[in-house]
């Protein structure tokens, strides 16, 4: 048991929301967490549910999609190191998209408590996270910004 911890601890401090992070605290984190393992297709959580934790993805990849009207729409690709499922946490809101695993796929599962926990007494986590979520704002406003150009361009070649 004792040495699983350690390695868990050491996979933590390779992802960059937790360098700066305490290995006591990580090991408290490792013991409080769950790793988890999601099959080629299964839902890790789904539109529209509540988000009671977020997930760190330990290896392996997921989609991002919305749905609407019963279709659905890819917004993005997530990887090695990637937070995900942390904006229902910040905004005690619903899940904004669902994320399935795309072939197999290992993520560590975080309790909202223990993750509000980490952002209050770690505040360079915390700040990693709004950059995280900057940088998605940021390039989703630019991908909307090219799919308005690319519809009024279109619109205007049929008139």
């Amino acid at each position: 048991m004792k040495s699983t911890l350690n390695s868990e601890v050491e996979m933590l401090r390779t992802i960059p929301l937790f360098a700066g992070v305490d290995p006591a605290k990580l090991k408290l984190l490792a013991f409080s967490s769950e790793r988890v393992t999601f099959s080629d297709g299964q839902i890790i959580f789904k539109q529209g549910k509540e988000g009671d934790n977020a997930y760190v993805v330990l290896d392996g990849n997921a989609d991002v999609i919305f749905e609407k009207d019963g279709e659905e729409i890819p917004v993005a690709k997530v990887g090695k190191n990637a937070l995900i499922g942390e904006l229902a946490i910040l905004c005690n809101a619903p899940r904004s998209a669902t994320v399935r695993a795309r072939g197999r796929l290992e993520a560590l599962n975080i309790k909202k408590e223990y993750f509000l926990g980490l952002i209050t007494e770690f505040p360079n986590i915390g700040i990693h996270v709004m950059q995280l979520l900057a940088k998605d704002i940021t390039n989703a406003t630019r991908e909307l910004a090219n799919a308005r150009m690319e519809l009024a361009k279109h619109t205007s070649e049929q008139h």
